[in-house]
């Protein structure tokens, strides 16, 4: 890919954007709202940035799993980014707000997997057996694009406006309760902004990660043991900035929270 490709110009505009916190114009206006093969194109080269800096993948992130925000989009399916380990915040940690860019957190089921997800069919009973414990988890998004100003390929170049992601402690087989029905509520300083279930993600968590596990295997990047897979939100998105308190609790999964500083 050349210098002066669509893809190559897209990730500078928005590498510089992470460098400098200076919000950009969306990246669509170089390779297309919808072009998803040069958005994803475009991720990889940051991401690749990233990892050639010292970061390391310690999982993936899908976005997109509620149908109202996929027809916002106009597409039919979601889309996924990947999680690095200088994204990690640790449960009760402190994160610095001059790390963000027009954040927002949402309450979400992880998965941890304790075998690979590459076989040839994958499907209920193999993500099922590949997952090791499911935890209480939050993503911090954020956008480099000014005003969240975002279509389908401006947040797949964007690593799908992922930020950072807090883990509880809390490890449980998904199999010993009702992920489906599991509830999730979030609060910020005090105050209940946000709740759901986990039926809100495509029906299930599980139906995102066999989603994302067959994605990914179609890419020649399968799903790895010990990766962390966050499913999808399970709520509405809220806005943080600095001083904010955020907890959430999760049926059966217990809490996790961090401080914006």
């Amino acid at each position: 890919m050349t210098k002066d490709s669509k893809e190559a110009i897209a990730a500078a505009q928005l590498w510089q954007a992470a460098l400098t916190g200076e919000v950009c114009a969306p990246v669509r206006n170089s390779i297309g709202a919808d072009d998803q093969v040069a958005a994803y194109a475009v991720q990889k080269i940051n991401t690749d940035r990233r990892i050639a800096a010292g970061a390391s993948r310690v999982g993936w992130k899908i976005g997109l799993t509620a149908k109202s925000v996929q027809k916002q989009l106009g597409v039919d399916q979601p889309d996924f980014g990947m999680l690095l380990s200088d994204m990690e915040v640790l449960h009760g940690g402190e994160l610095p707000i001059t790390a963000l860019m027009q954040p927002k957190v949402e309450g979400e089921i992880a998965f941890v997997l304790g075998e690979d997800l590459d076989q040839e069919y994958i499907g209920v009973a193999q993500v099922l057996g590949a997952i090791d414990s499911a935890l209480a988890s939050l993503e911090i998004v954020g956008s480099r694009i000014d005003s969240w100003d975002i279509k389908i390929a401006d947040t797949i170049a964007d690593n799908a406006s992922a930020s950072h992601f807090v883990l509880g402690h809390r490890p449980v087989w998904p199999g010993s309760f009702d992920l489906l029905n599991c509830s999730m509520k979030l609060w910020k300083n005090g105050e209940l902004v946000s709740e759901g279930k986990g039926s809100a993600c495509l029906g299930s968590p599980v139906n995102a990660t066999i989603w994302l596990a067959r994605k990914l295997k179609s890419l020649g990047t399968p799903l790895r043991a010990g990766e962390v897979i966050l499913t999808g939100a399970l709520g509405p998105m809220t806005n943080i900035a600095q001083g904010d308190e955020i907890k959430a609790s999760f049926d059966s999964l217990g809490q996790v929270g961090f401080k914006v500083v």
